[in-house]
């Protein structure tokens, strides 16, 4: 008599994509927590997302009392915090957006999130949040692969593999620890991807509305967004009108057009962002600057080695070399029929490849932020190529062999060359440490207003019991001694120093002007030295 399967087996063997996936997303997530306890201070930019959405105005520098004045550290934590007084309240969320460079809808995300823990300075709202996109962003990756190597079930385990290793890259990792809008994105990115994908499939009012209705949300989030859709959208009229689909092209271009003026009318202050702005003007500028050319391609090459490192894990070479190998052997055996990439793949190459061109020309700094939005797209790009690649030259089963090995040495190799992920910041556990405990001392950062970067420092401050910030101030005896009246300096004191001044002659000119003898440097900062004087 033959035995039955259990239920559980039964179950297992129907939900084994579905047990994979959420097993898949579990292990991400215990990643993402480890590398969330490892960070260890914020950059400027996230102290700008904190303060943006919980403060009420953009700079708490615009602080009629912010200078030249003793604060204690809550006087700081109040920019990084939202208050019990002001849950409830989101209009300083989209004022500040509007006074600043960015759509509002990440921004007002945060601002929920830190309400559920008020009064105090935490990294874990930002990252509780982009832990959460980042289950999504896996979905999305899983159902783009699955599309692209063409749906059927022996694809499945292989497409939740290249899913999941995407999303432990280097990049990811980055993008979950950093409290920007980057990891929604992310999210943007891949589900215009996969509806579009739906769209492309199949032409029904149901996949028109999801595309519109994430390209709304997409607008709002980040307009390097844009980028993205734009070519899509080439893509897709070009599609339809091979067809002389002329409604299908019209339907198209209403439903985004029905989403972009939505978003407008949510936010109209795009148009002043991205036009009349200073980031924005600085972009177009750099675009339509042809004389540029020479940097362009240089910033495309330092664009590449960001991506090797962070987006392939230092594998992006090696899989260049093994795809050009692959080529040649082709040639060399005569092999003249085509990668079946499928009719998916340009839906994800081409405007990937299009964003990333277009934000290696236009940034204004070269960082791995401003391509965070596509590391997934390009990681499963070519990855998925590769694949097709190997099956066009081996058979199945070996290709599949292969992939998984390259995928299992991507995942694991940062444990053993590095580098950490971006923001994490572990070098600066220490002075943060000891600003909280031994050295909680009276601090003064002598301030050149110059070189503005203070929210690089302001977690520091949000420590400290007091704290003064000399803007511009006078470097002499008196100047010194009337700030440090009234302190209690037998402890020491530290002073924080930013760029743009003689180090060596303020240390000087405190020594000088107090009953104190030595001065140590602790650390080199963001934007600024430490010092401890006793």
């Amino acid at each position: 008599m033959t035995k039955k399967p259990s239920k559980i087996k039964k179950c297992l063997k129907t939900h084994k994509v579905v047990i994979l996936l959420l097993l898949a997303i579990v292990v991400q997530s215990l990643i993402y927590v480890k590398v969330g306890f490892d960070k260890s201070y914020i950059h400027m930019d996230e102290a700008y997302s904190l303060g943006l959405a919980s403060y009420d105005k953009v700079e708490i520098q615009d602080n009629d009392d912010f200078y030249d004045t003793w604060h204690s550290g809550e006087y700081y934590e109040d920019y990084l915090a939202v208050n019990d007084d002001e849950a409830g309240d989101f209009a300083p969320v989209y004022n500040n957006q509007r006074n600043d460079v960015h759509p509002p809808l990440y921004y007002l995300l945060l601002r929920i999130v830190m309400s559920a823990s008020p009064n105090h300075f935490s990294k874990w709202g930002g990252i509780a949040i982009n832990i959460v996109i980042y289950a999504f962003i896996t979905i999305f990756a899983y159902f783009i692969s699955l599309k692209l190597m063409g749906g059927k079930e022996k694809d499945k385990t292989r497409a939740v593999l290249l899913a999941f290793v995407s999303s432990i890259t280097l990049g990811a990792l980055t993008s979950v620890i950093y409290i920007r809008m980057y990891a929604l994105a992310t999210l943007n990115i891949m589900m215009i991807t996969y509806c579009t994908m739906k769209l492309y499939e199949k032409f029904n009012w149901r996949n028109l509305v999801l595309v519109g209705i994430v390209a709304l949300v997409g607008s709002l989030t980040h307009y390097f967004f844009l980028f993205y859709l734009a070519m899509l959208f080439v893509i897709m009229v070009v599609h339809y009108a091979r067809k002389k689909n002329w409604k299908q092209i019209a339907e198209y271009i209403a439903t985004l057009a029905v989403a972009g003026a939505v978003s407008l009318a949510i936010f109209p202050y795009s148009v002043q962002h991205m036009f009349f702005g200073y980031r924005g003007d600085g972009v177009i500028s750099k675009l339509i600057n042809f004389a540029n050319f020479p940097e362009y391609f240089a910033n495309i090459g330092k664009y590449l080695s960001i991506i090797q490192v962070y987006v392939f894990n230092s594998m992006l070479v090696i899989l260049t070399v093994l795809i050009i190998g692959i080529y040649i052997y082709r040639w060399i055996k005569g092999v003249k029929s085509r990668p079946a990439l499928g009719p998916y793949f340009k839906l994800l190459c081409l405007p990937t490849l299009f964003y990333t061109l277009l934000v290696a020309v236009s940034t204004p700094w070269i960082e791995l932020r401003y391509v965070m939005p596509v590391c997934a797209t390009l990681f499963i790009m070519v990855f998925y190529w590769l694949w097709r690649l190997c099956e066009s030259v081996v058979s199945m089963k070996v290709s599949g062999i292969a992939l998984c090995g390259i995928l299992a040495i991507t995942a694991v190799l940062p444990i053993f060359i590095g580098p950490e992920p971006q923001v994490a910041y572990t070098d600066k556990r220490e002075i943060v440490q000891q600003v909280q405990g031994e050295l909680n001392v009276p601090t003064v950062f002598w301030f050149n207003s110059n070189e503005n970067r203070f929210l690089d420092d302001i977690l520091l401050f949000s420590l400290l019991d007091e704290s003064y910030v000399a803007k511009d101030a006078s470097l002499d005896a008196e100047t010194i001694q009337g700030i440090l009246e009234g302190r209690d300096l037998s402890d020491g004191i530290l002073v924080f120093i930013n760029s743009g001044q003689q180090n060596d002659d303020v240390l000087k000119a405190f020594v000088d002007s107090t009953e104190l003898d030595s001065a140590t440097h602790l650390k080199r900062m963001n934007a600024c030295d430490i010092y401890y004087l006793k």
